[in-house]
């Protein structure tokens, strides 16, 4: 059982979700109001649902502001298909889109996805020069300081990293940090790279490579 804080202007949304991921034995906390979210105590959520087109406060500014404090995966649930409106939801620390209307069966199965990776047992650590990768804490550390990546950006570091040398595609790293089996979107992956390599950089790494026509491999 996980628990998900799902967040909509909408309360018969909020009904429908609950519904729906309850099936799956989930605790789902319902939440209409996007400005009363910074005062919950997220640390107890598992994943998060955010709608973008909230008034008072819209999804991306939300989660732009509690994504410090909130280190799980979060899925917004948007009626947007726009190129620019699923950067500018990366660029704020989303992991992933869910579009209005959404289906029972592709709720769950993205939930699932995400739940999947964040609970894989990991028991031992990557190093690579200055940068380590602690498999256990899922944390990735250049020069001993932990690097505020996303659950999308470690997901792709650590795949990267296992397969040290390797090029992969964006839909291998799509369907293998992921698991994803339905709707791809493979221009997700070079988002989510893009933001890690930034990060990275600024903490003094560079262990991503791009190749060019081909995809990304770790060069350490």
């Amino acid at each position: 059982m996980a628990h998900i804080l799902a967040v909509d202007d909408e309360q018969a949304i909020l009904d429908t979700l609950a519904r729906i991921l309850k099936r799956d034995g989930h605790d789902v906390t319902a939440v209409t109001d996007p400005l009363t979210v910074t005062s919950l105590d997220l640390g107890r959520f598992d994943l998060m649902l955010c709608d973008v087109m909230m008034p008072g406060i819209d999804g991306f500014e939300l989660v732009r502001q509690i994504r410090p404090r909130f280190d799980g995966p979060i899925l917004f649930l948007t009626a947007k298909v726009a190129e620019d409106d699923a950067v500018t939801g990366y660029g704020m620390g989303a992991d992933d889109y869910i579009r209005k209307p959404f289906g029972a069966a592709e709720l769950r199965a993205k939930v699932q996805a995400h739940l999947r990776r964040e609970r894989r047992a990991h028991t031992h650590a990557l190093s690579f020069g200055n940068v380590r990768i602690d498999l256990g804490a899922r944390q990735l550390l250049v020069n001993g300081t932990v690097v505020a990546l996303t659950p999308s950006e470690y997901a792709i570091c650590e795949l990267l990293a296992r397969r040290r040398g390797q090029v992969l595609s964006r839909s291998q790293i799509l369907e293998a940090a992921f698991g994803w089996e339905r709707e791809a979107d493979e221009a997700a992956v070079s988002m989510h790279v893009s933001r890690a390599r930034k990060k990275l950089a600024t903490a003094g790494a560079d262990p991503i490579a791009t190749v060019w026509g081909m995809g990304y491999k770790w060069q350490l």
